[in-house]
C-alpha cells in the first residue's frame, strides 16, 4: 500500500434485488428469485481489526466476525483467515498491490442462522479516486471447493479503472455445474451503484457461443439496523433458500434430460 491519507471513509451497504439465471443449452431454462445482498468496505472497517488482523465490525443485525441476524465471517472467504489481508494478498500476486491503495469493497451472500453458501462473491479493489482497478470474483461450488478469478480492470484499454458496462473476460478453470463442462469462458460486466442507485453484476458463460447468463441486482441503500431487520425479516431462510434452490433446479435439469458432465479428477 502506498503512504498518505485514506479517502472519506465509506459505510457498508446492503442492496434489495434478484438474482438471475437463464440457460441457453442444449434446452431453455430460466428462473429469477428475490435476493439481497451485503456490501462491506473492509478498508474502512479496518479501524476495528484486532491483532491477528481480524476486523470485528457491526451489531445485533449485522455483523462482520461477530454474532448477528446477517453474519459475514471470515472462514467463508479466501483461505479462512483475515479476509482484507487475503484479499490483498491476491493483488500481491498479481502485481496490483501499489495500484489498489483505497477501499477493498467484498459483495456477496449474508450467513444466516448459521448456514450460507456463497455461489459467487466479489471483491472491489479501488485507487484513492475511488476507481475500481481489480476485481477479485470468488466462486464456490456445491462440492466444497472454491477458486479465484483476478480481473484486471485495466485490461482493454481502460487505464482509469472499471467503466460501466465494460467487458472482463477470463478462461473458465473450475468445475461449478455439473450440467457444464469446464472450458469456454466467461464475461462479466458491472456496474457499481452508489446508495439509492442500481447495482448490478452480470456474467455470461460463452462455449463458444453464449450458453448461460446469470446476474445479481438490485437497489443499493445503506446497511442499517431498519435495512438489515427488514431484509432478515422479510426473507428469514434466505441462505438456506440459496441452497435449496440450487439443487431444485439440478433437479429440474436432470428431468430436462440435460446431459451431467463428470466432475473432473482432483
Amino acid at each position: 500500500m502506498m503512504d498518505g491519507a485514506m479517502p472519506t471513509p465509506q459505510t457498508p451497504r446492503i442492496v434489495f434485488g434478484e438474482i438471475g439465471h437463464r440457460r441457453l443449452a442444449p434446452r431453455l431454462h430460466a428462473f429469477v428469485a428475490r435476493a439481497f445482498y451485503l456490501q462491506l468496505p473492509l478498508v474502512s472497517l479496518s479501524e476495528h481489526q484486532n491483532q491477528a488482523g481480524q476486523i470485528r465490525a457491526g451489531n445485533w443485525v449485522w455483523g462482520l466476525n461477530r454474532p448477528a441476524l446477517l453474519q459475514v465471517m471470515d472462514r467463508d472467504h479466501g483461505d479462512g483467515g483475515p479476509c482484507l489481508a487475503w484479499a490483498r494478498q491476491q493483488l500481491k500476486a498479481a502485481g496490483l498491490d501499489d495500484l489498489v491503495d483505497g477501499e477493498i469493497w467484498l459483495s456477496c451472500l449474508p450467513r444466516m442462522l448459521g448456514y450460507t453458501f456463497k455461489p459467487v462473491s466479489f471483491w472491489f479493489c479501488e485507487n484513492r479516486q475511488g476507481q475500481t482497478l481489480a476485481i477479485i470474483a470468488e466462486v464456490n461450488n456445491t462440492f466444497g471447493d472454491r477458486h479465484v478469478y483476478l480481473l484486471d480492470c485495466r485490461s482493454g484499454g481502460s487505464q482509469f479503472g472499471y467503466r460501466s458496462g465494460q467487458t472482463l473476460v477470463c478462461q473458465k478453470a473450475f468445475y461449478v455445474s455439473p450440467f457444464f463442462p469446464v472450458s469456454g469462458e466467461y464475461q462479466f460486466r458491472f456496474r457499481r451503484g452508489e446508495l439509492g442507485q442500481r447495482d448490478l453484476a452480470r456474467i455470461e458463460y460463452r462455449d463458444p457461443e453464449p450458453v448461460l447468463l446469470t446476474h445479481m441486482s438490485g437497489m443499493v441503500r445503506r446497511l442499517d439496523h431498519f435495512s438489515g431487520l427488514r431484509a432478515a425479516l422479510s426473507q428469514p431462510l434466505f441462505s438456506l433458500g440459496v441452497i435449496l434452490q440450487i439443487h431444485w433446479h439440478a433437479l429440474v435439469l436432470w428431468l430436462k434430460k440435460v446431459p451431467l458432465v463428470a466432475r473432473p479428477a482432483p
